[in-house]
């Protein structure tokens, strides 16, 4: 361990590293207590992180957003770039919005505040949060970033505690849900206020005089677990190519190279498909953050997450590529490309690690809907449904059902959406079929019916893929069942594009299911049998895919 680090004996070490992400855990529950949109306080779209002065991550919040806390630290130092350390006071809150500084589009808005010790500044809070409204036309359809909203390069929220009012007017008056957006953006500094005083309040009670010997234990720390479990890794190139849907005569290709040598691994995107005039492309921060999590979750589960853990990882992806979009792309849908990565990324790591890895998800990208409208009293309202479809199965379980990956982005209160736009969820279920079998299943994805109580008509915008290509399977395993909305009038809707829902209208959203994982023919027959019984899967699915447990499920359905 280097110098800085020498001193913390591991005891303290493990109490004060607990106590840091404490730190961040309370700011969230600030956040979440505070916001007025259901997107961050029921859907967890959000991420806070506390860095030393460089911006490095030294500890992030247990829940929200994984792949944002990868991010924040790198906004925090394009901030300093514009802001230099001696320009920061107390009570500061910078925020942007910028795709190619922040999280990738224009909806995340990152808040960052500096943390002050005995009147010098001694680190970051950042809290990058799901904005209800940006203004501009969010479609996966824009051709440029122009059409999508408003861009905010870094700038100041607050100054000294005093708020920039006429930035906040101008912002306001360009987007149609004022109140909510500027509710949100008050959560986060208060979400980052609490940091800071409780960051503030550890280096009191610790005796530190700063973060500085901390955050060098700590970042080595996660550095030498990430390399031990990366030179665990046979060394070698694997390769992997995932196709998607996209647009028509634009499909998604994901070619992906990891070369492991050592404790070392990079992650080579060359061969994907170019940049697109639609939203699906990637910033390099969103490839890069995409492209780490789900590497950590499959090699280093267990120790917690900071700048250290991603130190023996590069990612590597050629510019004007749909992974490395140059300045203005659309971006809006980007996670249906970024989502994609971990599949990549684990169909690559299965051929030399197939027992730390899963199949593809069906949640994988996220397939999200808008509504928006105007309701009853005439008051204007947006909307968004978040639900997911089924994780991918593993060498040792089935997939989880209905859960995000590798977002950890969640449906939240159905009954809270419900209180506060005019719509009404019907049906909310597990979706029969949909897990991709295998020795184990894949998890199931979910089927929704969404209809209308508005008085007039609600519009309603589909971000979806997997509507052509499921979630694929791995040794074996056999897709799931691809993603589908059915219109009131029976039709099929693309999944990337806008239609409208008239009064007392129903649409039917069909989410995809995850991957199986091994040979359907090796499934244990006691867990067909199960799956039979919970309606998992149809009798004609046993006939099909698993014979072995034909008998025993067709003698006890007599």
């Amino acid at each position: 361990m280097n110098e800085q680090a020498d001193g913390i004996d591991p005891i303290t070490l493990e109490i004060w590293w607990s106590r840091l992400v404490a730190i961040v855990d309370e700011g969230a529950t600030a956040l979440l207590r505070t916001a007025f949109s259901t997107i961050v306080r029921e859907s967890n779209d959000f991420a806070i992180v506390l860095t030393n002065l460089r911006g490095e991550s030294i500890a992030e919040c247990s829940g929200g957003i994984p792949a944002f806390a990868g991010i924040i630290p790198r906004t925090i130092r394009a901030m300093l770039e514009k802001f230099p350390l001696g320009t920061w006071r107390e009570g500061d809150c910078v925020l942007t919005n910028h795709p190619w500084i922040a999280t990738g589009h224009l909806p995340d808005i990152t808040v960052v505040s500096p943390v002050f010790h005995q009147g010098r500044i001694v680190g970051f809070a950042g809290c990058a949060a799901h904005s209800p409204d940006v203004g501009g036309n969010l479609s996966a359809t824009c051709r440029d970033l122009f059409e999508e909203g408003v861009c905010i390069p870094p700038m100041h929220l607050y100054r000294a505690g005093e708020r920039n009012e006429p930035f906040v007017e101008l912002f306001l008056n360009n987007v149609r849900l004022p109140e909510q957006v500027l509710g949100d953006l008050e959560a986060q500094c208060t979400a980052n206020r609490v940091c800071c005083e409780r960051a503030a309040d550890f280096l009191h009670d610790s005796g530190e005089p700063d973060f500085e010997r901390l955050s060098a234990a700590v970042l080595e720390k996660a550095d030498a677990a990430m390399r031990k479990a990366i030179a665990a890794i046979p060394d070698g190139h694997y390769v992997s190519t995932i196709e998607a849907d996209g647009f028509p005569g634009h499909p998604t290709r994901i070619h992906c190279t990891i070369t492991v040598a050592g404790d070392q691994m990079v992650v080579d995107y060359d061969g994907t498909s170019a940049q697109v005039d639609k939203g699906t492309n990637c910033t390099i921060n969103y490839t890069r953050a995409y492209s780490v999590y789900p590497i950590k979750c499959a090699v280093d589960p267990l120790t917690r997450r900071n700048e250290g853990s991603y130190r023996a990882i590069e990612v590597r992806a050629p510019e004007r590529s749909i992974v490395n979009a140059q300045y203005p792309a659309a971006v809006a849908a980007r996670h249906l490309t970024g989502h994609l990565l971990s599949c990549a990324i684990y169909q690559a790591l299965g051929k030399g690690v197939p027992e730390q890895v899963i199949a593809d998800s069906g949640g994988a990208p996220a397939f999200r809907l808008g509504f928006a409208g105007v309701n009853d009293a005439g008051e204007r309202f947006g909307q968004i449904l978040f639900a997911s479809g089924g994780m991918g199965a593993s060498s040792r379980q089935d997939g989880l059902s209905t859960t995000a990956f590798p977002t950890n982005s969640g449906a939240g209160s159905i009954e809270a959406l419900e209180a506060v736009v005019p719509l009404l969820l019907t049906r909310k279920e597990y979706r029969q079929d949909s897990g991709g079998p295998g020795r184990f299943r894949g998890g199931l994805g979910q089927e929704c019916i969404v209809q209308s109580l508005a008085g007039r008509t609600v519009m309603m915008g589909m971000l979806g893929d997997r509507e052509s290509h499921p979630a694929l399977g791995l040794h074996g395993g056999m897709p799931g069942a691809v993603a589908q909305v059915i219109l009131p009038d029976g039709t099929s809707a693309s999944l990337k594009s806008q239609s409208t829902l008239m009064p007392g209208g129903r649409v039917v959203i069909r989410f995809a299911g995850g991957g199986g994982f091994g040979d359907p023919a090796q499934r244990d027959i006691a867990a067909v049998v199960a799956d039979v019984a919970d309606g998992f899967v149809s009798l004609e699915q046993v006939r099909k895919v698993y014979p072995q447990a034909s008998v025993q499920v067709h003698g006890g359905a007599r």
